[in-house]
This record gives structure tokens, C-alpha cells and sequence, in this order.
């Protein structure tokens, strides 16, 4: 599974700073995330948390900047510090570890932690093995262009002739394939490619992941070349239906004190100020 935002990293030390802007809902209210995991439905057996003394979480280190290490060693990300706000919000000690992505859902049902943070994309498969908290996050698809470009409106009409960019065999290419049949589509065998295609003039337009796109327009890699255009596309159906975080079935308390947690964190505005640390600018 590709679980990489390419050039993630390079794009991220440089602009960690750069202010979310505001949500704009296209075809959906909900956004489609990074990484594929479980669908997570609320059930009967939610029970009134009781107070934990320390929350051990599992993340993993290489998926910048939701969690990696940095020139110092020291595990960072918007993953982590997200953790740590929900610690401080229900005045527990907080106990974060890493692990190769492969075994977290494994070391979650051995009793190794509470809890999983690593950017799981809530999908249909992994009820088998976890629940999940409410969703936290959301990737939506998006549209960039050569800054040059005159403006249209990002809608099947309004590219209606325009030459999009997409990697091939994604979710976006589908989504293209579906809504956008009357823009001629340059495929490429990834999206690196159909990046480069878009600043080389190759494509009038380029339809992305929100995240990995954002991180390339405001990297070196880009050269400047471009800009997003138009809003987030949040069908779930092509993008799935959000990162939550993951705990296991066997304990349903931890589940409901998460999402307590998550809520006061969001409405304490914690929560935006790690969106604005993490995050380039216009993510949605």
C-alpha cells in the first residue's frame, strides 16, 4: 500500500507555518482521507469512560508530517501533538511509541496500547480487527493549475475541452472518469509524473491529492509553477471517509473517552493551531 506524500518532508520544513484555509464542501460533506483501514460505526456497547492514569498510544515515524522523526531524533508530527492535546484534555500522562505500520493494528489487539494514531483511513475492512473514534481528519481531491492559467470555474463545464493531468489507477482518475467526461485526461504511471507534466505545460490541469499536492506547489520541486484552484472534492465514495484514530474492540470506554477528548480539543481551538502548524496553505 502507497502511504507516502511525496516530497512531503522537503515541502514541510520549509512551510509548517502557512494557515489552513476555510472549508469548501464539493459533491459531499465528507472528505476522503490518505491510508486505508476501517469503517468505524457507533455501537451499543459504549459505555461511560472511567478516568485512565496514562494513554499508551502506537503510531508509526515515516509518514510526514502526520508523524516522523526529526533532525534530532525525536518523534514529531501532527499525529503526535494531537495525542498529547487529548492527553492534557483528560489530565492523563501520555505514552507515545513507534512501530513499522504493519504491526500496529497487531500490537493494538495484544494489549500493547490504548490506542492507534497513525493516519488510518476509515474504510469498511478493518471492523474485523478495530473500532474507530470519530474522524479527525480529511483528504480531499483537488485541482491545481499553471499560475499563468486563466481562471474557470472547477466544474465539468467550466473544463469542459481542458487538458487534466492524473496518475493513473487512483482514486482521482476514477473520479475524473465519472464526473469530468468531457475533459480529455493525460494519465501517468504516477503522480509524480503528472506533477511535472502540469509544470511543464503539458496539462492545463492537474487533479490531486489534497495533501501531497500541497506539499509539491509549495516545495522546490514545483518551482512555483502552480497554484490550487477551485475547492475540495469530499465524495467518500472515491476518497473515502475520514482518519480516525483506532482502539480496540474489546474496549469500548476508551473509545468514548477519545472522542470526549477530541471535541474539547477542537472546541479549546487547539485543534486548528496543529491544522496551521502541520499544514501548507489551503489544504480545503
Amino acid at each position: 500500500m502507497h502511504r507516502r506524500v511525496q516530497n512531503a518532508l522537503l515541502a514541510f520544513t520549509a512551510f509548517v507555518t502557512l494557515a489552513l484555509g476555510s472549508a469548501v464542501s464539493a459533491f459531499s460533506e465528507n472528505a476522503g482521507p490518505i491510508r486505508v483501514a476501517a469503517a468505524a460505526t457507533e455501537t451499543a456497547t459504549d459505555t461511560a469512560p472511567t478516568r485512565r492514569v496514562v494513554i499508551r498510544f502506537l503510531t508509526d515515524s515515516d509518514f510526514p508530517p502526520f508523524n516522523f522523526y526529526d533532525e534530532d531524533g525525536v518523534l514529531v508530527g501532527f499525529n503526535v501533538d494531537l495525542a498529547r492535546a487529548i492527553c492534557l484534555e483528560l489530565g492523563t500522562s501520555c505514552d507515545i511509541k513507534a512501530r513499522p505500520w504493519e504491526v500496529l493494528f497487531a500490537g493494538l489487539k495484544k494489549g500493547e496500547a490504548d490506542a492507534v494514531i497513525a493516519a488510518h483511513k476509515v474504510t469498511g475492512a478493518a471492523l474485523k480487527d478495530v473500532d474507530f473514534t470519530d474522524r479527525y481528519f480529511h483528504t480531499p481531491g483537488r485541482f491545481a493549475g499553471r499560475k499563468e492559467q486563466p481562471q474557470v470555474e472547477m466544474t465539468p463545464s467550466g473544463l469542459d475541452g481542458k487538458r487534466i493531468a492524473v496518475a493513473r489507477g487512483t482514486a482521482h482518475e476514477a473520479f475524473l472518469k465519472a464526473f469530468f467526461r468531457d475533459s480529455p485526461l493525460a494519465i501517468y504511471e504516477n503522480a509524480d509524473l503528472a506533477r511535472e507534466a502540469l509544470a511543464a505545460g503539458k496539462a492545463d490541469f492537474i487533479f490531486d491529492d489534497g495533501i501531497s499536492l500541497a506539499f509539491w506547489l509549495n516545495g522546490t520541486l514545483s518551482r512555483q509553477c502552480c497554484e490550487m484552484r477551485g475547492g475540495p472534492f469530499l465524495e467518500p465514495k472515491f476518497f473515502g471517509d475520514g482518519i480516525a484514530i483506532a482502539v480496540p474492540k474489546t474496549d469500548p470506554g476508551i473509545r468514548l473517552l477519545l472522542n470526549k477528548a477530541l471535541e474539547r480539543v477542537r472546541a479549546s481551538g487547539r485543534f486548528e493551531e496543529l491544522v496551521q502548524r502541520y499544514f501548507p496553505v489551503r489544504i480545503y
